[in-house]
């Protein structure tokens, strides 16, 4: 018997628990009015169980769509180097609006439920855009390495990263005021979004 893989995949249904159940009651009642002993009471755990897996609410809250990121980051990181940034970020943002569309239905309630959350809650909402913020770094910080440029003296990472980032975020602004909160419909608006920029962003510069 494989204890190990019994093990992990006993720990990820408490994890899954945790956020179904924290989600669940966050739309039901609103975040700020849900409490940590309200969620594992849901799940009949402890505090020490759900601090295992979340630092806390904000975290379970928004935690898969951080591991998007994360995958996002990877997998631009991968990339061929002689790639342009365009192109890389395109590949990369495909590969992950992919990951959600094919996700399990349980994946894509979740994944919904989320990005409702995020819309109803004002302190949620702010702390999506400080991690914004923190992931313009780390996604400015990779370009440089794939430009061979110095992100501390080269300001092109860094605007390429924070244009990105706002794109992202139009995409997402306009999901949430259509009403859209499933995956497909989500990665759909996404992409076009990102269509549309990629087109317009570089005759910019030198429109009248």
């Amino acid at each position: 018997m494989d204890t190990t893989g019994l093990r992990e995949r006993k720990k990820q249904r408490t994890r899954w628990a945790l956020t179904d159940a924290a989600l669940d009651l966050f739309l039901a009642k609103g975040y700020e009015a849900t409490t940590i002993d309200e969620i594992v009471a849901a799940v009949d755990v402890s505090q020490r169980t759900f601090f295992r897996y979340f630092a806390g609410k904000e975290d379970v809250a928004l935690s898969i769509l951080r591991e998007y990121d994360q995958v996002f980051l990877a997998t631009l990181n991968d990339r061929p180097g002689d790639e342009p940034p365009i192109t890389a970020l395109a590949a990369a943002i495909h590969h992950v609006l992919g990951s959600v569309r094919s996700a399990d239905e349980e994946h894509t309630d979740r994944f919904a439920k989320i990005r409702d959350l995020v819309e109803r809650s004002p302190a949620l909402a702010v702390a999506q855009l400080r991690y914004f913020s923190e992931m313009e770094q780390q996604l400015a910080a990779i370009l440089a390495r794939r430009m061979d440029v110095d992100v501390a003296t080269d300001l092109r990472p860094t605007l390429i990263a924070a244009t990105f980032l706002t794109v992202i975020r139009i995409g997402f602004d306009g999901c949430a005021r259509d009403g859209l909160f499933q995956p497909d419909e989500v990665a759909t608006r996404i992409e076009e979004v990102f269509a549309v920029a990629a087109e317009t962003l570089p005759h910019a510069w030198s429109a009248g």
